[in-house]
This record gives C-alpha cells, sequence and structure tokens, in this order.
C-alpha cells in the first residue's frame, strides 16, 4: 500500500491500532494522574522490588527500570517466567504483578508464587482471575480500563509503575518531567502522524526502507529495553521477523558475527536508536558500531531521540517506533492487531 493513501488504512486496520498509538502521549499522562489517585494501603520497608509480567505487560517494567536505574536506590527486577526466584520472600520485597487481562498464566503463577513468600504484592491489571484472586486474598489491585491489546496500554503500565514509585517515596516528584514528556510526544505527532505525506514524514520513510529485510534494533543504556518494544512491534504489528541487541554487550560477541552467509547480507536491516543523555561511551558505540557493519555491506540507519531529558528520549523513541510498525503493517497489507500464532498457541496450550 501507498503510505499516503492513509484513507486506505482502516480497511487493513479493521480494530483501529491507530487510534492506540495516536492517543499514546493522552494515555501516558491519564496512567499518571490515575496512579497518584488510587487506593494505596501503607506498606512496610521495602528494599527490593519485582515485576512480574509478560509481553505488553512486561515492556512498561523494563522501560521504568532502566530509566530509574540511576535515580533508584533498591534493586529493581522484571520477571518474565512462572513463579519467582528464590530470594523474593518476605515483606521486605514488594511483587507487582501486571497482568492486563488477569489471566496470563505466568503472571497468575507470580502472583501465587508471591502470597506463598509472604511478600507485599500489588497486582495491576483490567480484571480477570488475577483481580478475583487478589481480592479474595486482600491484595491491593490497581485496576485500569483499556480496550485493546495489552501492547496497546503501554502508558498504563508505565505511567501507573512511575506514580507507586513516586508514591512508595523510592523516586522523588516526576510530575513536571512527565507533562513535559507528554508535551513533547504531540508535538512530535505533528510529523509522523498518518495525514502527513511520507516526503515530510520521517516514520513513514524508514518503515519504507525495511520492507522486506531482516530488522535488528539496537539500543544501549538506557535505550535498550526502546529497542526490545520496536522489536516486539514489529513482530505483532507488521508480522515481521525482528531482532533486538543491547549495547555495548553486542559489540563483544554479535559484532564479529557479520560476514556470512554473504547472500543474506543485503536482506538485513541494522537500526540503531542514539539518545543524547546516553553515556559518551555508548553514544560513541552506537555510532562506530554502525559504521562497521555499514562497511561490511549491511544496510543501517540512525534514529536520534528526541527531547531533552531521559524520560523525553525514551518516549519519544518509543511512539516514534510505533508509527514505524504501524506503517510497515500497512506496507505488508496486515492487519497491525491481530496475533493468530498466539492465540493459537495459547488455546494448544488448553
Amino acid at each position: 500500500m501507498n503510505l499516503d493513501s492513509n484513507d486506505q488504512f482502516a480497511s487493513i486496520d479493521v480494530e483501529d491500532m491507530l487510534s492506540h498509538i495516536a492517543s499514546l502521549p493522552d494515555q501516558l499522562l491519564k496512567a499518571w494522574e490515575l496512579g497518584l489517585s488510587l487506593q494505596l494501603p501503607a506498606m512496610g520497608v521495602v528494599k527490593n522490588v519485582v515485576i512480574a509480567g509478560m509481553g505488553g505487560s512486561a515492556i512498561g517494567a523494563d522501560l521504568l527500570a532502566s530509566f530509574l536505574l540511576d535515580r533508584v536506590t533498591v534493586p529493581v527486577m522484571v520477571q518474565r517466567e512462572y513463579g519467582l526466584p528464590a530470594f523474593v520472600f518476605g515483606r521486605e520485597t514488594l511483587v507487582v504483578v501486571s497482568s492486563h487481562s488477569g489471566n496470563t498464566e505466568e503472571s497468575i503463577s507470580a502472583f501465587e508464587a508471591a502470597c506463598r513468600s509472604n511478600c507485599q504484592v500489588l497486582v495491576i491489571t483490567t480484571g480477570g482471575k488475577i483481580l478475583a484472586d487478589a481480592q479474595s486474598a486482600h491484595v491491593p489491585a490497581w485496576v485500569f480500563k483499556h480496550d485493546g491489546q495489552p501492547r496497546s496500554a503501554l502508558g498504563y503500565t508505565f505511567g501507573l509503575l512511575l506514580a507507586l514509585f513516586v508514591r512508595l517515596g523510592l523516586v522523588s516528584d516526576l510530575d513536571a518531567e512527565v507533562k513535559q514528556t507528554v508535551s513533547l510526544m504531540k508535538e512530535l505527532q505533528k510529523n509522523i502522524s498518518d495525514n502527513v505525506p511520507i516526503k515530510n514524514n520521517p516514520a513513514k520513510r524508514l518503515a519504507g526502507q525495511l520492507i522486506g529485510r531482516h530488522i535488528t534494533v539496537f539500543g544501549s543504556g538506557f535505550m535498550a529495553p526502546v529497542a526490545r518494544r520496536w522489536k516486539c512491534q514489529f513482530n505483532e504489528c507488521a508480522k515481521a521477523i525482528a531482532s533486538f541487541e543491547f549495547l555495548p554487550e553486542a559489540d563483544h560477541n554479535t559484532l564479529a558475527g557479520i560476514c556470512f552467509p554473504r547472500e543474506a547480507l543485503d536482506k538485513e536491516m541494522a537500526v540503531f536508536l542514539q539518545a543524547s543523555t546516553d553515556g559518551e561511551r555508548n553514544q560513541k558505540r552506537v555510532l562506530e558500531t554502525k559504521q562497521i557493519m555499514m562497511l561490511e555491506g549491511i544496510t543501517t540507519d540512525l534514529v536520534d531521540a528526541r527531547g531533552q531529558s531521559r524520560l523525553e528520549q525514551l518516549w519519544a523513541s518509543v511512539l516514534f517506533g510505533d508509527y514505524v510498525a504501524y506503517y510497515l503493517a500497512m506496507s505488508y497489507d496486515v492487519d497491525p492487531t491481530a496475533i493468530d500464532p498466539i492465540w493459537a498457541l495459547k488455546d494448544t496450550l488448553g
């Protein structure tokens, strides 16, 4: 499809994923304000935080942990698995179970393990079994309303968690930063929304470069989970094979594996995410790694994060990536909401 024919998008995007992407700035602000107002019972001292979730319900935790890495003084771990590690026990550990549907079996397993281990527990969900279980166990639950895929609720999963950390005193107030970030995201949308033509729309142009290629997204520092988000959006929205890599780790292994098979290199595309607030050495690694891969014959591109603060650059990059993935889906003429293989697997597992 011609990406300038945005009047035809609705024929493919039958569940209107575009509206979820477009509303992401407002969703982030709404979630932040909701998290500041929801009931939160008094909690004891928190020395460890584990956030359990899967897929779209976990990526918000990844972004949060990365963003707060140089601010929060307690360990924050994201658990994508059944149960919990052995060290997670006792009242000094807070387990936050994030499940959009409330029926994710891995998250339910983590919830049950947290209760058995006598941890402090909070559930974030729209409903489902985990909400019923939390109510039966007298565990606090933050409930939000959202009709759509878990990946389109990223503003909620991040914003609610951020508000929780502030209210627990784990980080200082971030109200001004959140509002400035939302403002920047809305400004960015003026250049990347569906009604902006390709010649003036960097998200559409990047999507055009990705057609027919295996995509690898590279991110360093606090941008690493943003690379993961891009990869997941390419998978779920565009139904495209994609990978993500973290720098500097990738420079100690992946960089050696860019030579063979030679005939596949012209189908590779390496996208590097760059942020001016990342560490100086990481920024240099991004540029040098890109140069090496380009000289080896791999097509590359660099995406500079908009904004001045880390929160601005993180969310501007997330929003830009969501639009790119959407436009790639339109280019492939595929429904950006449907995830039939994932549902088929869930049915098989029972």
